[in-house]
């Protein structure tokens, strides 16, 4: 199956919840009015567009609406999918290496498998790939992240559990270094009942590989699962309040009709979508593009 169709699958439950409600909405409107922009917006907002996100969009169909003179409901359709791909595209800073990428989110959220097939993404584009279980609270976490490790075949630094996540990286980066790794990729925990531990544990991680590793490009990856919704923004709220995130990789959107998280997590955040998960395949980790993706959806 191509790219595109694969995308297109794992975007039908938002399809059928969002855009095939437009094309309802396109295909009975008569004239562009107040109550053609009241159903739009409940139209986005059920696909949990957001509320902040759905008004700059509706605010600027308006604007554009009323200085292109469009009268047609079809044009109207159209630009409405430009002003989302203009609301999704953020510039993501092209990849240096060596690179150290933290992979922080609650658990649950599908971290693990997600660092799984970063591994196997990286490794298919030529660069060498290391893993660090630095989630050390979790039981089982190490073992997950093993087996990923060994289906991957990358190597895995590891320590025994309750370790010190710090030890954890600051022994994966001497290896990572010995070894001339491209990409070091780091488990952490995932706890947000204490926002004070979370943020002293990544201050400390990101002094030792500021200290050990200086010439390495650190980025911090934020996995949320779509299926949560707003309460997944929530949590990306608090964590970029812990964290410096550089990038978000949004899970189990083919599970869910809310596909419109992304926008709203776009928005909201100022913090480029890098990837997005369509499935349970080691190859659906797509990297995110914004046209491809309101492609899709309409």
């Amino acid at each position: 199956m191509g790219f595109f169709q694969k995308l297109k699958d794992g975007l039908f439950k938002t399809r059928k919840n969002m855009t095939d409600k437009v094309d309802e909405l396109v295909a009975n409107t008569q004239k562009i009015d107040d109550d053609f922009y009241e159903e739009l917006t409940d139209i986005l907002l059920l696909a949990d567009v957001g509320v902040a996100a759905t008004d700059d969009i509706i605010e600027k169909l308006r604007a554009r609406i009323k200085s292109e003179g469009i009268k047609d409901a079809t044009v109207a359709r159209e630009t409405l999918k430009s002003i989302m791909i203009d609301e999704m595209s953020l510039p993501r800073p092209p990849l240096k290496f060596p690179m150290v990428m933290f992979v922080v989110g609650v658990n649950g959220v599908g971290k693990t498998t997600t660092i799984g097939k970063l591994a196997l993404r990286f490794q298919e584009i030529g660069r060498s790939v290391m893993l660090a279980a630095a989630d050390t609270f979790r039981a089982a976490a190490d073992e997950q992240l093993t087996v990923w490790a060994e289906r991957a075949n990358v190597p895995l630094i590891k320590q025994c559990e309750g370790a010190d996540p710090a030890a954890v990286v600051f022994d994966a980066v001497q290896a990572a270094k010995a070894r001339k790794t491209d990409l070091l990729i780091v488990d952490t925990a995932g706890r947000l009942h204490n926002k004070k531990n979370l943020m002293d544990e990544l201050s400390k991680m990101r002094r030792i590989i500021d200290r050990e590793y200086a010439e390495a490009e650190v980025r911090c990856m934020l996995v949320l699962d779509a299926t949560t919704g707003q309460n997944g923004l929530q949590q990306a709220k608090v964590f970029k309040e812990a964290a410096e995130i550089g990038g978000i990789i949004l899970t189990k959107l083919d599970g869910t009709a809310k596909g419109g998280i992304a926008i709203a997590i776009r928005r909201e955040l100022n913090v480029p979508v890098w990837y997005i998960g369509v499935g349970e395949g080691i190859d659906d980790l797509q990297s995110f593009n914004a046209q491809e993706f309101v492609e899709a959806l309409f």
